[in-house]
C-alpha cells in the first residue's frame, strides 16, 4: 500500500506547475520576498485538512510523522551501506543505550572526519529513519562515514536528555572514528532544526569544556534562539509543515518547568562570545519560522571569526531534508548541502 500511495503522489507531483498550484488552492504563494515551492504548497494545501499535531499526542504525532515522512522520502543512496548499534550511554548519567545507524560510502575518503549527525523533531518526535536518506546522500557526496543518533525524546526525558544523548555520541565517534573508515581522533557535528540546535550547542559546550573542537558544524535551518522574537517567526508563522503553534507545543514539551529559555544550551545565540567555534556551514529554508535567527547566528558567527558558509533556499520549507523523494528542489539542495560538506573537508 506505502508503494502505491508514493507512486500516486509522485504522479500528481510530476504535474505541470500551473496544474500543480491549481490543485494546491490556485496562484502563487509569495511571502517575504520568497515564493513556495509549488510542490510544498501542495503538502501545505492538503495539510489543512488533517487534525494540527498541536492537537495530538507525543504519541500520536510521532507515529503520524513517521508514516508521512515515509510517503516522501526519497530512496536509499546507492553505494552506501549502513549498519545499526548501539552505545552505551555514559555512567554519570542515567543508564541504558543509545542506539545509533552508521552510513559508509564505497567511496570513502578516509582522511575525512566521521559526521555524527542528529535529525529534527523538536526534541519529541523523530528517529532514525527521519533522516535516513539524507545522510546516506550527505556520506555518498562528502565521501565520508555518518553516524546517526536516535537521542531521547520529550516528554518521557525532557531537555537537556536529548542533547546529552547527542554529546556522548559525539564524543564516542571521535573516538571510535577509525572503526568506520574515517579520520582518527576525528568527529564533525551536524543536525537538522532540533538537531542543528544540538549541533550549535555542542559546539559551544566543547569549548566550555576545553575539549577540542568538532571538525566542523553542520547547522541545517537550526533553532538557536527560543526565547527571541524575529520577523519570521510572525510572517511564516501559519507555514508547512512548521508553524508557530507547533514550535510552541515543542517547546512546551521539552522543555521543563525549571528551563530557561535563555539558557545557552537551549539557545545557543545567546551566548556572547562565539570566537574559536568549529568552522561552520549554516543552511536555513526560506519558508520558515526559523529563517531569521538561523541566518542572525552565521553572520554573528562571521563576525566572531569563524570560517562560516551561509545558504537560504528561498522557495523551500522547514523539514526539507526528509523530502528528498518528492520534491526535486530539496533533493537538490541535500546534494549541494552535501557538496559543501565535501569542500570543508577538502580544505
Amino acid at each position: 500500500m506505502a508503494d502505491v500511495q508514493k507512486l500516486v503522489l509522485k504522479t500528481i507531483l510530476s504535474l505541470p506547475t500551473p496544474i500543480l498550484r491549481a490543485l494546491s488552492g490556485g496562484g502563487v504563494v509569495y511571502r517575504g520576498g520568497r515564493t513556495l515551492d509549488p510542490r510544498f504548497q501542495f503538502f501545505a494545501n492538503a495539510a489543512k485538512g488533517l487534525p494540527s499535531m498541536t492537537t495530538l499526542s507525543p504519541q500520536e504525532a510521532r507515529a503520524g510523522s513517521a508514516k508521512g515522512l515515509l510517503a516522501v522520502s526519497g530512496p536509499p543512496e546507492v553505494g552506501v551501506r549502513n549498519e545499526s548499534l548501539t552505545i552505551d550511554r555514559p555512567g554519570d548519567g542515567p543508564g541504558g543505550q543509545i542506539p545509533i545507524r552508521a552510513y559508509r560510502p564505497a567511496e570513502q575518503d578516509s582522511a575525512a572526519p566521521l559526521i555524527v549527525f542528529a535529525h529534527f523533531g523538536g526534541g519529541v518526535i523523530g528517529d532514525l529513519e527521519t533522516c535516513h536518506a539524507f545522510c546516506g546522500i550527505l556520506a555518498r557526496v562528502a565521501r565520508t562515514a555518518v553516524l546517526s543518533v536516535d537521542y531521547r525524546l520529550a516528554p518521557d526525558h525532557r531537555f537537556p536528555a536529548g542533547l546529552d544523548d547527542v554529546l556522548a555520541a559525539w564524543r564516542w565517534g571521535r573516538d571510535n572514528a577509525a572503526r568506520f573508515g574515517a579520520a582518527p581522533g576525528q568527529a564533525a557535528i551536524g543536525g537538522d532544526s532540533m538537531g542543528g540546535n544540538f549541533a550549535a550547542v555542542l559546539a559551544q559546550e566543547a569549548k566550555r569544556a576545553g575539549e577540542a573542537q568538532p571538525a566542523f558544524q553542520l547547522l541545517i535551518y537550526p533553532a538557536v534562539d527560543v526565547a527571541s522574537e524575529t520577523p519570521s517567526m510572525a510572517v511564516y508563522a501559519d507555514s508547512y509543515p512548521l508553524s508557530r503553534p507547533i514550535m510552541e507545543w515543542f517547546m512546551g514539551h521539552y522543555m521543563g518547568p525549571e528551563a530557561d529559555p535563555a539558557d545557552p544550551r537551549l539557545s545557543p545565540d545567546k551566548t556572547q562570545d562565539l570566537t574559536g567555534l568549529a568552522p561552520a556551514i549554516v543552511i536555513t529554508a526560506g519558508f520558515d519560522p526559523l529563517v531569521d535567527q538561523g541566518e542572525a547566528y552565521a553572520k554573528r558567527l562571521i563576525a566572531a571569526g569563524v570560517p562560516t558558509t551561509y545558504r537560504c533556499y528561498d522557495s523551500l520549507a522547514h523539514g526539507f531534508t526528509a523530502f528528498t523523494g518528492a520534491v526535486p528542489a530539496a533533493d537538490a539542495a541535500c546534494r549541494e548541502i552535501a557538496g559543501l560538506v565535501r569542500a570543508e573537508i577538502e580544505k
